[in-house]
């Protein structure tokens, strides 16, 4: 019982000191903000949870619009095993290992296993085709994470077995909301803090995200030991470089398109030496 206690003791304090974003973390779809389209009532990645037919999935959307967080929240309400990967940093043999794993767990337990598998553009042809036959047979239920178009980074077996959600980028009232709820929130958040926004402070914060709900999270905790917060220290926070005041444009591939054949001439005539960084992203 003694060990018990300690080993309670020392998960709490590691959840005190976890970072602000992983403590804040909708644990259920109601808490969840944004993605009404898919999540609302009556909508159909609900619905596919409330009948217990959830299938492969790939959550396409831009940063910070909630995948990480709503593939933990179908895991838990579907009581499957959680897995995490990187594509990043995790290969083939990784894969192997999940799914012998998985095999057991269904075997002995019942109990399904779902892979999530952040920026899964970045697997490629023969990483992804060590987990498609697992998908197939319905040892593992695949969750992909991406900023990229499926379409153009997915193999198309493994496209053809999976059902892709587009996330849409965070309004700035979806934004307020998860700001204001990291602020008040006492147990999760930085209610002890007391921490005041004034009214132009507080739509920096919003302007300067993106839409992103991650940058917002990481502002408030710079500014966590002020208390009252006006709109000029917030300035100085987010001129950080590096850190908020960034432009990830989520471009259609047209757009894309557009920007190259509108610098090709000047390409040409600089020899070439010229760089830009281009994204694909969701449609317009």
């Amino acid at each position: 019982m003694e060990k018990n206690l300690f080993s309670q003791k020392k998960i709490d304090k590691a959840k005190e000191q976890a970072p602000l974003a992983d403590r804040i973390r909708p644990e259920t779809l109601d808490e969840f903000v944004g993605q009404e389209h898919i999540i609302g009532k009556g909508k159909i990645l609900r619905k596919m949870l409330e009948e217990d037919k959830l299938v492969s999935t790939i959550f396409w959307g831009p940063p910070g619009s909630g995948k990480t967080t709503l593939a933990r929240i179908v895991a838990h309400l579907v009581r499957s095993h959680f897995v995490q990967f990187s594509a990043v940093t995790s290969g083939v043999a990784e894969v192997r290992k999940v799914v012998k794993e998985a095999r057991v767990r269904l075997k002995v337990y019942n109990q399904k296993t779902i892979l999530f598998i952040d920026e899964i553009h970045r697997f490629n042809k023969a990483q992804q085709d060590a987990f498609l036959p697992h998908v197939e047979n319905g040892t593992i239920v695949l969750i992909g994470a991406t900023t990229e178009n499926p379409s153009f980074e997915v193999i198309g077996p493994l496209l053809s077995r999976v059902k892709i959600f587009v996330l849409k980028r965070l309004t700035s009232d979806e934004i307020k909301k998860i700001l204001t709820r990291a602020i008040k929130n006492k147990e999760r958040g930085l209610g002890r803090y007391k921490i005041e926004l004034d009214s132009e402070a507080l739509h920096l914060i919003i302007d300067s995200s993106n839409g992103d709900a991650r940058v917002v999270i990481n502002a408030l905790e710079l500014l966590k030991p002020v208390g009252q917060m006006t709109k000029a220290y917030v300035i100085l926070i987010l001129k950080q470089p590096g850190k908020f005041c960034r432009v990830e444009p989520f471009c259609t591939i047209k757009q894309v398109r557009n920007t190259i054949m509108l610098f090709l001439p000047l390409l040409s005539l600089c020899g070439g030496l010229i760089q830009m960084q281009l994204c694909t992203g969701l449609p317009g």
